[in-house]
């Protein structure tokens, strides 16, 4: 009886962060539709790219909402809560100042980014810096409300920050007829909404009585943790930002696709939300679960699905965003498959994470920077006006490589893992 309520409140828990953050994806993924009809190419191609930059930029962070879900979720007695509280309190102060020292950086080298990025406002480049800073807020925010398994607000927090940023591009954007610096004001409007909903339903976890955070042990739990977690971030954003500096023609129908296939991984993220917590209270009560399991399968089934639906109409999403971008449609089948790997892995990182098990760190460590080194490599050989398909397929190629054999790792330190348990 306690197993089938417990798989019960599993699927509850996780049906309503699918339902909530599919929401919340469905209205991120419609600020592309004004943002592709209302903003000329070049300008979609770089509001596309600045979006993946903040995905870059979060990496510090990272790894913050799950140390604070693991945290909240251990936090069973007053010393705990009490630790709990002053952490929450020391990351927000350290994230802001090391927003502070970032963007003292980035100015410095405004010159170089600017160009590299062809970004044309420099106001947009500034707007993206400041969206950062609440952006780096929110996964401790974030990972208080999932580590208390308060998946209700969790899941508001979720649909705000969708719903907050596809509002405000309507404004932006459709009323106001801004570009790209019009885009990510909407996304920074709709992240601020939502950390200030966060702060408010997570302050019984930093207000009150607290101990000062001991930075050392705290350091040294988070560095494997954000170092996991940021590999997987690097492999999930790098590809834009590589095709907005290197090509000259077609980045705005790669943005496209890729806004698709990512859609896949952000899909499938709230059964790894849902299963953290709850297998970081099994391992400290030591009881066996079969979340994993469950999950993985889950995972596996929608995404493949997804992918499915990608392979077999490739020309709907081009036909309902953009007619000009239907040639770059037979590259979505490749696209979604590609990504399918890593929604797997993140599945398996979140198990291992939340175990403690950190060995599997220095591979994806190792292998997001054989990636990163590959297009670096490989830069030369991709023609620089090229709107060619081939040389577009060859980038999600290399991409979809590195992305399976992330998986492979993931699977044989699972298999140790759950060898040794």
């Amino acid at each position: 009886m306690n197993t089938s309520s417990g798989r019960s409140t599993f699927f509850k828990q996780s049906s309503w962060m699918m339902l909530a953050v599919t929401t919340s994806g469905v209205f991120m993924w419609a600020v592309h539709v004004p943002a592709m009809r209302k903003m000329p190419g070049t300008e979609y191609a770089m509001f596309a790219a600045l979006l993946q930059v903040l995905n870059l930029m979060m990496i510090p962070a990272v790894a913050l909402q799950t140390v604070f879900a693991k945290q909240t979720a251990g936090a069973l007695d007053p010393d705990q809560k009490r630790q709990l509280r002053g952490s929450v309190r020391g990351l927000i102060s350290a994230t802001s100042i090391l927003w502070a020292i970032g963007f003292c950086g980035i100015y410095l080298l405004r010159n170089q980014i600017l160009p590299s990025l062809k970004i044309t406002n420099p106001a947009a480049l500034w707007i993206t810096v400041l969206t950062c800073l609440p952006m780096l807020w929110l996964p401790i925010l974030e990972g208080v409300l999932q580590g208390n398994q308060n998946f209700l607000w969790l899941g508001c927090t979720n649909l705000t920050k969708g719903f907050g940023r596809f509002a405000a591009i309507l404004v932006t954007v459709v009323v106001l007829g801004g570009f790209a610096t019009a885009g990510v004001s909407a996304v920074f409007i709709g992240t601020l909404i939502a950390s200030v909903i966060a702060l408010w339903q997570s302050r019984d976890c930093w207000t009150g009585p607290s101990d000062p955070i001991r930075w050392k042990p705290w350091l040294g739990h988070v560095l494997p943790l954000t170092l996991g977690l940021g590999a997987s971030q690097f492999m999930f954003a790098a590809d834009m930002i590589f095709v907005q500096n290197v090509f000259d023609d077609g980045r705005a129908p790669y943005a496209a696709a890729g806004t698709i296939a990512r859609g896949i991984v952000a899909f499938t993220g709230p059964l790894a939300m849902v299963m953290f917590p709850k297998i970081v209270r099994s391992a400290a009560r030591s009881e066996s679960t079969n979340l994993l399991k469950q999950a993985l399968v889950a995972t596996a089934v929608l995404g493949a699905g997804a992918a499915l639906g990608c392979t077999l109409f490739p020309r709907l999403p081009f036909i309902l965003l953009k007619p000009e971008f239907l040639p770059i449609a037979p590259l979505l089948p490749w696209f979604a498959w590609c990504m399918w790997p890593l929604t797997l892995s993140n599945i398996l990182v979140s198990n291992l994470l939340a175990r403690s098990r950190f060995g599997v760190v220095p591979w994806l460590v190792v292998i997001a920077l054989a990636y990163g080194v590959t297009l670096l490599l490989l830069r030369g050989s991709f023609g620089q006006t090229a709107e060619s398909l081939p040389e577009l397929k060859k980038v999600v190629q290399i991409l979809g490589g590195f992305n399976l054999l992330t998986l492979l790792v993931c699977l044989g330190f699972t298999r140790r893992t759950t060898g040794s348990d």
